[in-house]
């Protein structure tokens, strides 16, 4: 069975840390690229760094771009997206995607009802005082 699940989420106050883990079962991450999506309420789901197999560049929406970072441990199949700086507007519940039609980094992450395959349920984040 493919499943991916992320954890790792919480509150936080602003300029806080954190890290997120998306982990995957019933295949091997290394061979995706994977995608970090958030949705706020009310808020259509927005790519904030997403990775592809066509594609030698990592992409970095602008609102995360210098804060973010994404590793992966192949050996736990797991790939961890750190999360710097957060701000109030980072409040979201986060998802890890793998790849499903690659294309540039870019597009991935503009276009998450086409190129990905498999979705973690989500795990919320909570940037407040």
């Amino acid at each position: 069975q493919v499943q991916l699940v992320e954890s790792g989420g919480g509150l936080v106050q602003p300029g806080g840390s954190l890290r997120l883990s998306c982990t995957a079962s019933g295949f091997s991450l290394d061979h995706y690229g994977i995608g970090w999506f958030r949705q706020a309420p009310g808020k259509e789901r927005e790519g904030v760094l997403c990775s592809s197999t066509a594609d030698p560049n990592t992409y970095y929406s602008d609102s995360v771009k210098g804060r973010f970072s994404v590793s992966r441990d192949n050996a736990k199949n797991t790939v961890y997206l750190q999360m710097n700086s957060l701000k109030p507007e980072d409040t979201a519940v986060y998802y890890c995607a793998a790849e499903g039609t690659p294309s540039t980094a870019q597009v991935m992450c503009q276009n998450y009802f086409y190129n990905w395959d498999s979705w973690g349920q989500g795990t919320q984040v909570t940037v407040s005082s």
